[in-house]
């Protein structure tokens, strides 16, 4: 049996199928008919193996507890070996609905309230929220840019403010959403050596690992052993594969005692089996999915590529950072000196485009906008020659001229 589901030009109509991408702008505070590519999620069909997977559980028609299989684990461990060179082991593996969940329960698990968490802003902004929700302080050990404009750690005030603040948990995002960075296996031993040194545990959020367009997905647990005894590393097919509606996520923790507690602050949650259709769907994404991967990476690519070209030939000021990872391109509009307000007025009303406002990732994203890139080209060019009317109109209105 082949694969069907490989023409990702074809513009599907997702609206009144209840997706939160297309259905619910009004009740967000957009207009009804805005052009969305605001949340990671991709509008291309999911691997013709997973529909074939979940058709048969539905015409079964029974849908109680489920449990995953042994071949469940062999096509994860199957797919981490080939992709990512790492082998994991069953005992690793806990399951959850999805690693916002799990990062939470770790939270809970392995700190209390009042207690310091560290995360590298701008990022995804779920990491801030698990930890201000459950009582804990935000830590920011915000990225910096350098002269070229590539965003870096800067290792000098992490293990500064891990000493400070009495940091015993840092959320890792690897690679990095929304500033697109591949981190390196140097970059990454740097802060390993820290956290090892000040006995820090790592939430390593990996759950775009998968789409890496330069350089290579390092597993921060698989560069030395005493970094996997202090790691719990988060995977999942949602973003891979386009299945985040179906709530799995694959969390691997080699470290007994860790394991342990973790498990114990799920049960506490009254968490226990995932749903039978993720079970299902994950099973057959890592067993067959991998031709629908490479033509979904190599279509990608093209898109963040596009958007390159045309910001660079149709936006002047803006500027594009370097898409090393994840289908997500931050776009940097600080040259036309606009208020938050103004900027996402030009987006949203002017524009007609729902995308993510730079300052949900934090202060530091204050004058970004990030834009999926996970859609059909028509779309994207659709999109991308809106957002270049609202720029120069605005440009001309404001200076009498283009953006310098």
């Amino acid at each position: 049996m082949a694969e069907r589901n490989l023409e990702f030009d074809r513009i599907i109509d997702r609206k009144n199928t209840n997706s939160l991408k297309y259905d619910f702008a009004g009740k967000r505070g957009k207009p009804e008919n805005i052009l969305p590519l605001w949340v990671a999620d991709m509008d291309f069909q999911v691997s013709s193996y997973i529909q074939d997977a979940l058709l048969r559980q539905a015409e079964h028609g029974i849908y109680g507890y489920s449990e995953a299989g042994d071949g469940y684990f062999q096509a994860l461990h199957d797919w981490m070996k080939k992709q990512h060179n790492w082998e994991v082991e069953e005992e690793w593996l806990i399951k959850t609905p999805g690693i916002v969940f799990a990062l939470a329960m770790a939270v809970k698990a392995f700190t209390r309230e009042g207690d310091a968490v560290l995360i590298q802003k701008p990022v995804y902004y779920p990491f801030d929220e698990v930890i201000r929700d459950n009582g804990r302080r935000v830590i920011d050990n915000t990225l910096v840019q350098g002269e070229d404009g590539v965003y870096r750690m800067d290792t000098a005030d992490f293990e500064e403010k891990i000493v400070k603040e009495h940091v015993r948990l840092f959320f890792l995002c690897n690679p990095h959403n929304p500033v697109g960075r591949v981190w390196s296996a140097e970059e990454l031993e740097e802060i390993g050596e820290i956290c090892c040194r000040h006995k820090v545990l790592v939430i390593s959020d990996e759950i775009h690992e998968d789409f890496v367009f330069r350089g290579k997905h390092t597993v921060f647990a698989n560069l030395k052993e005493k970094y996997r005894d202090r790691t719990i590393t988060c995977t999942s097919p949602s973003k891979t594969f386009n299945i985040a509606g179906l709530q799995v996520s694959n969390i691997f923790i080699s470290n007994p005692e860790i394991r342990r507690l973790f498990q114990k602050q799920i049960s506490a949650a009254g968490y226990s089996q995932l749903n039978a259709a993720g079970l299902a769907a994950c099973e057959a994404a890592y067993r067959y999915g991998a031709e629908w991967h490479q033509g979904v990476l190599r279509y990608i690519r093209q898109n963040i590529a596009y958007i390159h070209d045309f910001v660079d030939q149709n936006l002047p000021g803006v500027t594009m950072y370097e898409s090393e990872g994840t289908y997500l391109v931050w776009l940097d509009f600080r040259s036309g000196r606009l208020s938050e307000r103004e900027l996402e007025e030009l987006i949203v009303k002017k524009a007609g485009l729902w995308l993510d406002r730079g300052s949900m990732f934090g202060r530091s994203g204050s004058g970004f906008q990030r834009i999926n890139a996970a859609c059909p080209r028509s779309v994207l060019r659709e999109a991308m020659e809106k957002l270049q009317a609202a720029w120069m109109a605005v440009g001309k209105a404001n200076k009498g001229e283009c953006w310098d």
